[in-house]
């Protein structure tokens, strides 16, 4: 299986010329290897903007809240996110699939699945609870991208076709 580390190490500050010069490799990393979709799952930088462009409605990324919310975003991940949401006095929290943009946890929306917060959660139940959905809609995600089964109406929303 080839491997490609991104981004490369590097051992000094990168200039913008220097980060958009590894977004370039990196695209032509995987289309050299015939990749035709990107899956992110646990990966907190941003995408850079050549893969976003070379790869439109192709890179899904999962998130462990319901979005579009305060709980998204640069730096909200992991506990931090079930935290806030514990903070917030939220009823409701979920995961949610989303298409990848130019800005953290903005892209159009492809699957959901909310998980009630219980009385006395803690940031790890709630967590645990989340999970167990996002390894659920993530591949039921994903393989309909994969299939296909994505269409796209003309405000620019997906949705899955069922095959059934």
């Amino acid at each position: 299986v080839p491997v490609v580390v991104y981004p490369p190490p590097k051992t000094a500050v990168e200039t913008d010329d220097e980060v958009a010069e590894d977004g370039v490799q990196l695209v032509e990393a995987l289309q050299s290897h015939g990749v035709n979709y990107v899956l992110l799952a646990g990966y907190l930088k941003l995408i850079p903007e050549q893969l976003v462009a070379a790869y439109t409605r192709r890179i899904l990324n999962i998130h462990p809240a319901l979005l579009p919310s305060p709980f998204g975003g640069k730096g909200m991940y992991g506990q931090r996110v079930h935290a806030a949401v514990l903070e917030s006095g939220a009823k409701v929290c979920g995961c949610t699939v989303h298409f990848v943009d130019e800005e953290y946890d903005r892209g159009a929306i492809l699957g959901q699945r909310t998980v009630d917060v219980l009385q006395g959660d803690t940031a790890e139940d709630l967590a645990k609870r989340v999970l167990a959905y996002e390894h659920k809609l993530f591949p039921w995600c994903a393989q309909a991208l994969c299939e296909d089964r994505v269409q796209w109406d003309d405000q620019g929303v997906p949705w899955i076709v069922d095959d059934k």
